[in-house]
């Protein structure tokens, strides 16, 4: 428990102090955010703000990771490296995308294609360390059913690369409003900490502890009016935080669960392209992804952060639900 104190304290403190240092330097390199054409009229006023700011909790999850998770590394257990490696892969191909906006002064940067191909590489890879290393079997427990599947392990791999990478990218296309991303990582990040805890996975504990701790800082940051945001760079590593936690803890659909704001996020830009395209030209939402919807019809940055927080809470503790009969061994 001490450990996972420090493990959040550290990463806070990490993290926001990382941001008085790089915001500066963030802003004098003119690495600002380019905002979407189609988006709202209204966030051509954020044009400029400070973008790749995900490098401030990058930089603090990293230095606790290591540093607390050391006596970890000694006894032999690198399962915490593993998810910040993953974690990392995706925050570098973030950091790409997010340089190729900048270099070509416009919201777009790596093709989809790009994306696919490297998170598919960087999923394969990390499902793959886990199970070398004995942190992760190829059965599925489906949540509050009691039931586990065992799937033959190239089956597993073939399920599991889609989950990932639409994770990934559920948690990338959620972060469009001032907070919103970060406010639903934080709760999430929280219960995979007592998840952990309670299932005595030391380094997994801790990384999500430093995760939660993290978001804190960043929120102090990129809580509206957003002094910062935090680019593909932040938003990519979030979500392959957030997988990676899910496969390490060995419920990987728990975080369909837990994360069904990203989920729904992401069906709803799913759903407007289908429906646009179908329709010939009509809408189901007045824009996407959803919450860009909430914002046309009047909602604040802020209310809309919230109650994403909210519900969020309220799905943890479903999720809790859903796992807490989930016999450990």
């Amino acid at each position: 428990m001490v450990e996972i104190a420090f493990s959040f304290a550290g990463a806070f403190l990490a993290t926001v102090l990382s941001g008085v240092v790089l915001l500066p330097v963030l802003r004098r390199l003119k690495l600002g955010q380019s905002i979407r054409e189609e988006g709202p009229k209204w966030h051509s006023s954020k044009a400029g703000t400070p973008t790749m700011g995900g490098l401030m909790f990058i930089f603090g999850i990293a230095l606790v990771v290591v540093t607390v998770g050391w006596p970890l590394m000694m006894r032999g257990d690198y399962s915490h490296l593993m998810i910040l490696g993953f974690a990392g892969v995706c925050g570098v191909i973030g950091l790409l995308d997010d340089l190729a906006k900048v270099r070509k002064q416009r919201n777009m940067g790596l093709t989809a294609l790009q994306k696919l191909a490297l998170q598919m590489a960087a999923a394969a890879a990390f499902i793959a360390f886990l199970r070398y290393f004995g942190h992760l079997t190829t059965d599925i427990y489906i949540p509050f059913t009691g039931v586990t599947l065992r799937l033959n392990a190239v089956v597993y791999m073939v399920l599991a690369l889609p989950v990932v990478v639409g994770i990934v990218n559920a948690v990338n296309l959620t972060d469009g409003v001032d907070g919103l991303c970060t406010s639903v990582t934080l709760p999430i990040a929280a219960a995979f900490t007592a998840f952990a805890y309670l299932w005595e996975k030391e380094g997994m504990s801790l990384t999500a502890a430093a995760l939660a701790g993290a978001m804190m800082g960043f929120l102090l940051y990129n809580f509206h009016p957003a002094k910062v945001f935090m680019g593909d760079t932040g938003a990519l590593f979030l979500g392959g935080a957030l997988c990676g936690l899910a496969f390490a803890s060995g419920t990987p659909l728990i975080l369909l669960v837990m994360g069904a704001v990203f989920v729904f996020e992401m069906f709803s830009d799913i759903l407007q392209v289908s429906y646009f395209k179908i329709t010939k030209g009509k809408r189901m939402f007045k824009m996407a992804p959803f919450h860009h919807h909430l914002e046309m019809i009047g909602w604040s940055e802020p209310v809309i952060a919230g109650v994403a927080a909210a519900v969020t809470i309220a799905l943890c503790w479903l999720g809790w639900l859903g796992v807490a009969n989930l016999p450990r061994t």
